[in-house]
């Protein structure tokens, strides 16, 4: 375990593309967590499609992104989803600190062998009510949150259900948003821990398409949106409680 933050060095397994996402999401870790962005190492998929469980020798811990150019359901057009599946299977074998912010959330999902099902329509998007379950008041991240706080969850994919040999943590009524890996240093959140209010308006402008029904459509969900400090401090959580 690193004695100090100042030394401490994190890896980002990233999965985004578009080349203002990729810096965006590296400096939002950066910021919530409290590091200098040389302590954060980044693996980008879409550079680097094919790795195992080796890169992450000579780091404190994983912290995996999200993304939206990408699916957990086509591994076939994404060769880096099996890979990353086996990647989050040997941390927890070898218990290997993991933080796994959405796409992350659902390829943990798949690794403990629960399933995934994508929304067509009325999917989650913009800053949300989030409830805890009864076992988060005694995990060390949630430990000290409200019962209802806000976070920010954008994803077309989720996972009803909590997967096998994990706690719940949160849920929403379309899905469960955290859990925890039985015995091991392991957190996976659906919604977004390193987004705030900002970094959502300006992520959803570069893929409104994606998401959203139009400029409406898009103005609606950016109007209604709210601050996540509850939300945004889970990160800095993991570190000081987890890592030091």
């Amino acid at each position: 375990m690193t004695s100090t933050r100042d030394h401490i060095k994190l890896l980002l397994l990233q999965i985004r593309d578009e080349p203002r996402v990729r810096i965006e999401e590296h400096e939002s870790f950066c910021r919530y967590g409290g590091l200098r962005p040389d302590q954060l190492a980044i693996h980008n998929v879409f550079d680097q499609p094919e790795f195992d469980v080796e890169i992450v020798e000579g780091y404190d811990a994983l912290i995996v992104g999200g993304a939206s150019e990408a699916s957990v359901l086509e591994p076939d057009r994404y060769p880096f989803v099996p890979a990353s599946i086996q990647l989050i299977r040997d941390c927890i074998a070898q218990d290997i600190p993991v933080f796994a912010s959405c796409f992350g959330f659902q390829l943990a999902v798949l690794a403990l062998g629960g399933e995934i099902i994508r929304d067509q329509a009325d999917f989650e998007m913009g800053t949300i009510p989030i409830s805890l379950s009864t076992s988060a008041r005694e995990d060390i991240l949630f430990r000290g949150l409200p019962e209802k706080f806000y976070a920010v969850s954008v994803h077309r994919e989720r996972s009803v259900d909590t997967p096998p040999d994990s706690i719940q943590l949160a849920y929403t009524d379309q899905c469960c948003h955290a859990f925890k890996v039985n015995g091991r240093r392991f957190w996976a959140f659906q919604f977004h821990p390193e987004v705030d209010r900002q970094c959502l308006v300006e992520r959803l402008t570069i893929f409104k398409d994606h998401y959203t029904d139009g400029e409406d459509h898009l103005n609606q969900v950016l109007t209604n949106a709210v601050e996540t400090p509850h939300s945004n401090n889970l990160v800095s959580h993991f570190i000081d409680r987890v890592l030091l």
